[in-house]
Parts: structure tokens; sequence; C-alpha cells
């Protein structure tokens, strides 16, 4: 189990060069984005990063990120646990101009100075990997299929049934 902090800002062409790997943690309370999406959450996102150069030249970050999160489900809105993980191989460019010449299979991070910070994009990968929908199993759910149904919902099944041409009949009869 990792017990490191991942560090805020590295320099990911010195890393790249030298073939270095990061593990560490991320604060999911840190992530802001993230909880705007799904809610404020506690506890860290598990991060391996290695850096490297590939045949071409080109520099890139390879990596494994893990976080348990709790997310409300679609049904009931109440909370529940997720596990989100994100397999990611990132190309660093230091221009958006040079994130069109990365093969499909890599997604480009631009590199500024030198310097990137990390939070940033394990916070995207993690909003990356988001479910869209997710849902208790219906067992153990507070709200079952028959709740969700409303009068209203019964209503507007019943217009539908009937011909959608009803609704020019009367039209025509008033006039």
């Amino acid at each position: 189990m990792l017990t490191t902090r991942l560090p805020k800002q590295v320099e990911p062409y010195k890393l790249a060069a030298n073939r270095e790997r990061l593990e560490g943690l991320a604060a999911l309370d840190g992530m802001l984005r993230l909880g705007e999406e799904i809610g404020a959450q506690q506890g860290d996102c598990e991060v391996r990063l290695s850096f490297d150069i590939d045949t071409q030249g080109r520099r890139l970050m390879d990596g494994y990120l893990l976080a348990h999160v709790q997310m409300p489900c679609r049904r009931c809105l109440e909370l529940m646990p997720v596990t989100l993980e994100s397999r990611i191989l990132l190309g660093l460019v230091s221009d958006d101009s040079l994130a069109g010449e990365l093969p499909s299979d890599y997604e480009p991070v631009l590199v500024e100075n030198e310097q990137l910070n990390l939070l940033p994009v394990v916070e995207d990968e993690l909003i990356l990997s988001l479910p869209q929908v997710i849902y208790h199993d219906e067992a153990d759910c507070a709200v079952s299929r028959d709740q969700l149904e409303s009068g209203a919902d019964a209503d507007v099944s019943e217009q539908r049934s009937t011909s959608p041409f009803e609704v020019l009949r009367n039209l025509k009869g008033k006039l």
C-alpha cells in the first residue's frame, strides 16, 4: 500500500530522460472539479506513473490510477461506493500544435516551462473514468421501479397508446 504523497509539480522531461517512476497518493478532497461532478470526496487516489521515451523520441507518461469514491445512486440518490480505475498513456508536448503529431493511442498533456502540475492531470483522468449512470442493485435500492412510476407518467403512456391523429380530429371538430 502506498503511503507517500505524489509531488504536486514535476519536471517530466527529466523524469522521461531518466526513465523514472513515481508512485504516491493524491488527496481526493483537493480535487474541486471532481467534487463538482460527484460531490465532495474523502480519501486518496493511488497513482503510479512511469516516464519514458518511445522509439520515435517522444516523451510519454504511462500510468495507472485507482480511487474509491462515493457517488449517488440515480434511482434513490443514496451514496454508494464506486471504484474508479484508469490506465493512462499521455504524450508530453510543449506546444498545442505538437499534439496533432502524437499517435492516436497517446493523449496529449501540455507541459509549460518544463513543469507539469500532476494533480490536474490525475483529476482529469478520474473525471474521464466516471461511469455515466450508476444504480444500486434493485434488491439493495431504497426505491423500486414501481415507486419511480408516477400517475403523470401513466397518463402520458395512455395518451401515447391512442392514435396520434386523435388530437387533429378533436381540433377539426372545434372549427
